[in-house]
């Protein structure tokens, strides 16, 4: 598997990326379980949507998907000053190296979106952050993840209490740290509260450490344009994350990844099944017998 990436990430992105388009094509040709999950998540995300919409989301977010993963390999196996040369646009810098300045601790917020990997060459440029690592299964996917991200500046801790207490640490000594926030978390470690409308089983881990540190917290999104390449956006977020409140802190972060999301909802990755844990529901991806 490891050879066969490293493979994989000399070919040319623009053949890469049309390979994903034609995967993509093929998984929508039939009820494919990723197109399954992505139909009921982009319902429940988008009730107002009329038919034809939702085919063409669905269509388009299979596509952006498909197009994620291949891009992920190849930004994995290519070196910084590659990947930083696929970036076309900036926007909102001056918000990151402004609060990165202030030397309050940065927590830069990161969705399942885009090409999200793609970041860490950026950030690399102007910090050294510390980023919790949970070790692939495939281990020759998990070399090649660890040797993409050694080769830059983060350091990177375990995700545990361990992990925890050191990214803690470093925000109080003005450091950096990224966390994606969007997943589903153990219930240890979340409570309930809406995301999209629904009232879905999400992570403490940003509240706690902002409520704890009162840093900085800035939203950061790598969104694929419609030519070629890729856009940064970058944008401070609520202050309200830093309320002392965790119900308050948790459900002002769920609404400012909502609105990072729409930016471009088809490049959101629909096909995880965020929504597996709602309040008073049963698991809404269980097939009926």
């Amino acid at each position: 598997m490891y050879f066969l990436l490293k493979l994989v990430a000399l070919l040319p992105l623009s053949l890469l990326q049309l390979i994903a388009s034609w995967f993509a094509l093929l998984l929508n040709s039939f009820e494919s379980s990723i197109k399954r999950i992505t139909r009921i998540n982009v319902q429940l995300a988008y009730p107002d949507l009329n038919a034809e919409q939702y085919k063409i989301l669905i269509k388009n977010s299979l596509k952006s998907q498909c197009m994620t993963y291949i891009e992920s390999i190849k930004c994995w196996g290519m070196p910084a000053e590659y990947n930083l040369a696929l970036f076309k646009n900036i926007y909102g810098e001056q918000y990151f190296t402004e609060a990165l300045a202030n030397k309050k601790g940065l927590i830069v917020v990161i969705a399942h979106f885009g090409c999200w990997e793609l970041l860490n060459a950026w950030l690399n440029q102007y910090a050294s952050p510390m980023i919790m690592y949970k070790p692939n299964k495939n281990k020759g996917l998990d070399r090649f993840m660890l040797e993409a991200r050694q080769r830059l500046n983060a350091t990177l801790v375990p995700t545990d209490e361990n992990g925890v207490r050191s990214i803690f640490k470093h925000l109080k000594q003005g450091g950096l740290t990224v966390i994606l926030p969007d997943h589903l978390p153990k219930e240890s470690g979340g409570i309930y509260s809406h995301f999209f409308d629904q009232n879905t089983l999400s992570t403490t881990l940003v509240s706690k450490l902002a409520s704890k540190t009162q840093c900085n917290i800035i939203g950061l999104s790598c969104i694929r344009n419609h030519t070629s390449g890729f856009n940064v956006h970058c944008g401070p977020l609520s202050s309200d994350i830093l309320s002392r409140d965790l119900q308050t802190s948790v459900n002002s972060l769920n609404k400012e990844l909502e609105k990072m999301i729409n930016l471009a909802p088809e490049q959101y990755l629909w096909g995880y099944k965020r929504f597996r844990k709602v309040e008073g529901q049963e698991n809404i991806y269980q097939k009926s017998v």
